[in-house]
């Protein structure tokens, strides 16, 4: 475990989720929740990818893992790390708006699936990244447009979360909101791992 990165993953799930609550709860808040969440994590991506990666998300780090960019230790701390940070988010919410606006839970498989093909087009992103098919001066802008179009994809079957943590920091926790980006991230990355990496080895 090394835990500068851990730490990392805790300060940037909570910054992203957060970033989240704060939007979610302000209906009139000039800045589309998704671009919000865009534009958190493509800064994040900067600031904390040296440092762990910049996961932040339990879905894609157990897909980044099972293409063999990190180890298993490195992933478990990662995720328990990720959700303690969306936690804190959760707390924070609770916090700062005495009425937080309700998010619609519920647990059909079409949000699942909704979930599923946003996380897909996310994890596929990361796994480019961690194969250094991304510039690094890039990876933020590129991964930040990229959760901004999969949310898009999902939303209109879900919330458009693409993250079990997130889900948990904002109030829309349900067994759909944690197996379809964990499936959807699954196929992503493993997509990315044999069309990217082939591309770029021709």
């Amino acid at each position: 475990m090394r835990p500068r990165a851990v730490a990392a993953e805790l300060v940037g799930t909570f910054a992203l989720a957060l970033s989240a609550v704060i939007s979610v709860n302000n209906p009139g808040f000039p800045v589309p929740a998704p671009a919000m969440a865009g534009l958190t994590l493509g800064v994040l991506v900067h600031l904390l990818g040296p440092v762990s990666g910049c996961l932040l998300n339990p879905a894609v780090t157990i897909a980044i893992w099972s293409i063999g960019k990190i180890g298993a230790k490195d992933a478990g701390s990662f995720i328990a790390a990720q959700f303690a940070g969306a936690g804190l988010a959760l707390a924070l919410d609770n916090a700062l708006f005495a009425v937080p606006v309700p998010l619609p839970v519920d647990a059909s498989a079409g949000t699942g699936v909704a979930e599923m093909l946003g996380a897909a087009l996310l994890a596929f992103t990361i796994g480019a990244v961690f194969m250094g098919r991304i510039p690094d001066r890039l990876t933020g802008a590129v991964i930040g447009a990229t959760l901004v179009v999969g949310i898009s994809w999902a939303a209109h079957g879900s919330n458009g979360v693409l993250n079990p943590a997130v889900a948990l920091g904002i109030g829309s926790f349900s067994l759909p909101y944690v197996w379809g980006p964990v499936v959807g991230a699954l196929i992503g990355a493993h997509l990315s791992k044999h069309v990217v990496a082939r591309a770029v080895a021709v």
